[in-house]
């Protein structure tokens, strides 16, 4: 049985959470009502929880361009697994040897993984070497590569978590009984490592599907806009045909046409749903990957 002390700070924890539960979710909320609302009564009365109209016509607007929605999910669906899969490999590796109490040269690593959180080249410099060089412009990997493939803090997110969870004694156990280091890390490291590495695939895979910087700068081809990249278009179209009424093309009727309000709404709604979807099955081990992986070892 818990103290009178202990049921007191229990409860009011408890009301606290509740209160930052509710922070958070009454945005998502006002968001959903608000792509749900009818654009006449969010130009005349605002934003509201209890909207006077109801309207499907933001939905209607976006699906009426669903054939470039429906290819710029493929292609962040496709960016999404590939950079997850490959950002998780090159971060798990790379903490794994940082782990290692005798990895030669295991000061320089960390030195070279630290510095890469304080100092970068910038954007110019960044962008040249991508497109003059490296020669990505205009492909798949352009959305894949700069900056998301490894990020240092997930590196030491993991590093610490595997010091902390994975004993020495069970490595120098497999390693006396022949297992090589693949072995070891496929057959020992990974199963321990499963919280972690959910957590850190969330991190990696979320940072993927909401990126849109890597299309503007390194993306001109249509064909290859992500979702994030296409929806952010069509916000600067709207906005567009709503401040240019008189631009050389009658754009008049249209701009009366476009739900411009409740499309924001409805655009945003559609760029986030998939990571709601995703978020359940990986919620699990995200707590208790954070907690442990953040502890000093």
């Amino acid at each position: 049985m818990k103290s009178k002390n202990e049921l007191r700070f229990q409860i009011g924890a408890n009301v606290v959470m509740a209160l930052v539960a509710l922070v958070m979710v009454i945005p998502f909320i006002l968001l959903v009502m608000s792509s749900l609302t009818s654009n006449t009564v969010i130009t005349l009365y605002g934003y509201s929880f209890f909207p006077k109209e109801f309207s499907l016509e933001a939905y209607q607007y976006i699906w009426n361009e669903r054939a470039q929605i429906f290819r710029a999910y493929g292609i962040t669906i496709l960016v999404t697994a590939a950079g997850t899969t490959a950002g998780l490999c090159l971060t798990v590796l790379y903490a794994y040897a940082l782990s290692q109490p005798e990895f030669p040269g295991k000061t320089f690593f960390a030195f070279f993984l630290f510095f890469t959180m304080l100092f970068n080249g910038g954007l110019v410099p960044t962008y040249i070497m991508y497109t003059r060089y490296l020669h990505i412009k205009n492909t798949f990997w352009a959305l894949i590569i700069p900056g998301l493939l490894m990020n240092a803090f997930n590196v030491i997110l993991v590093r610490t978590f595997l010091q902390s969870n994975v004993p020495i004694s069970l490595l120098e156990a497999a390693r006396i009984d022949g297992a090589g280091e693949f072995k070891i890390f496929r057959k020992v490291v990974l199963p321990l490592a499963k919280p972690i590495v959910a957590t850190v695939g969330l991190f990696i895979g979320v940072a993927y599907w909401n990126d849109w910087t890597n299309g503007l700068y390194y993306v001109t081809d249509a064909k290859l806009f992500s979702v994030q990249q296409m929806l952010n278009n069509m916000l600067k179209n709207i906005e567009y045909l709503s401040n240019n009424p008189n631009s050389q093309i009658n754009t008049s009727n249209i701009a009366a046409s476009v739900p411009q309000a409740s499309v924001r709404m409805a655009i945003a709604l559609v760029g986030i749903l998939p990571i709601l979807v995703i978020y359940p099955f990986v919620q699990k081990y995200f707590v208790k990957g954070i907690a442990i992986g953040a502890v000093k070892g």
